[in-house]
């Protein structure tokens, strides 16, 4: 099968009335054929409006919008090929599973022999074979989600639009769909492009993940990338739970050697470093390092000599194969995750180490990673 479906976001904008700011800004972006693209960022990063952008739902105020190529941007939603589902289902509740999965190919006009070949053969994929002559209230959620699932891909459109299609399932039900979805997706091979506010389902889903903040992108990068190569401050905290710990100092040059510290620590940074901080023009640079909870290291006890400082616990959190450990440096707090059998009570002592190897440093004034270039002065 051929993979169809290619997007181009041409520096795209979005201005509401009577807003300071736009809710899309500057969207430049292309989607490849066939990919499984996912939007993720916090309520009110724009994801869904430029979503909604290219499901022609919403006028764009500004740059060009191409899918295959074609200028789109005063295409109807309808003559666009693209089929959506939502979050909240839009089943028609006096239709019956197979009319509300073969509506679409009606009001296209399609033969009725080939609604008939297409929904069964979609009903079949997503095994709801057996619900075709119930209505949507004889249904539950994860079965709901299947037929707007089946809905959208009976018309075989060149791109699916899914805009937090999981949000209303319960957690085990949204991890099997999730599995199902991704599966589903490599079969049909169309492009996706998925909207969550849900980190686990970027991370696990998305070919490609675009993290949002404020309409404007924040990084474009595969999962893994995003996790070990944050762009900046915000995609640090906001990929990855518990999120990334920070913790403000300053990098100095001291004899050849490059150290961070504060009034708690002072770092002796690997070599593998010296690249981020030969860019700096002064000998002081207010940083902030990042950590992630894997990579803070924890030993019963008090610290001693440079490699450990002293820390004490706050809290403990068990989630059955990691236990977390929430402990305080003074006035700086450090989230570490452990192995569930070490036990750790509040109020004990605790020497606090760091894999230096897998640190983070962020320019503190404008939160750009200095392994991004953040350095530069």
């Amino acid at each position: 099968m051929k993979w169809v479906g290619s997007i181009k976001f041409n520096h795209v904008y979005k201005h509401y009335r009577g807003e300071a700011r736009p809710a899309v800004n500057d969207f430049h972006l292309t989607i490849e054929e066939g990919e499984f693209l996912v939007l993720v960022g916090p309520s009110g990063c724009g994801k869904s409006t430029t979503l909604r952008m290219l499901a022609g739902l919403e006028e764009i105020s500004g740059g060009e919008l191409y899918i295959d190529d074609k200028f789109v941007n005063y295409v109807s939603p309808k003559d666009r090929d693209i089929a959506m589902v939502f979050q909240n289902y839009a089943l028609y509740p006096n239709l019956t599973v197979y009319e509300n999965i073969a509506l679409g190919l009606k009001l296209r006009k399609t033969p009725k022999f080939d609604i008939e070949l297409r929904v069964n053969r979609v009903a079949k994929v997503l095994e709801i074979s057996h619900l075709l002559d119930r209505k949507p209230s004889q249904l539950s959620g994860g079965q709901k989600q299947r037929v707007a699932l089946g809905r959208a891909i009976a018309r075989e459109p060149q791109v699916f639009l899914m805009d937090e299609p999981l949000s209303n399932l319960d957690a085990k039900l949204r991890a099997q769909t999730r599995a199902e979805l991704i599966k589903l997706q490599a079969d049909l091979r169309r492009t996706t492009v998925y909207v969550t506010h849900d980190q686990v389902e970027a991370m696990t889903m998305g070919t490609r993940i675009v993290v949002m903040k404020d309409g404007v992108i924040q990084q474009v990068a595969a999962p893994r990338e995003l996790y070990d190569k944050p762009a900046n401050l915000f995609v640090a905290g906001f990929i990855g739970s518990p999120q990334m710990n920070f913790i403000e100092g300053v990098v100095t040059l001291e004899e050849g050697r490059y150290y961070f510290s504060n009034k708690r620590l002072k770092l002796l940074l690997p070599r593998e470093y010296d690249v981020q901080f030969e860019r700096m023009t002064r000998s002081l640079r207010n940083v902030i390092m990042g950590v992630r909870p894997e990579h803070v290291l924890l030993k019963p006890g008090e610290a001693d000599g440079d490699e450990y400082v002293a820390g004490v616990v706050q809290m403990t959190e068990v989630t059955g194969a990691d236990s977390y450990v929430y402990a305080a440096i003074g006035d700086y707090k450090a989230i570490a995750r452990t192995e569930p059998e070490i036990s750790y009570r509040k109020d004990d002592n605790l020497a606090i180490g760091f894999n230096r190897s897998k640190l983070h440093f962020f320019d503190e004034t404008t939160g750009v990673s200095l392994a991004a270039g953040g350095a530069e002065a």
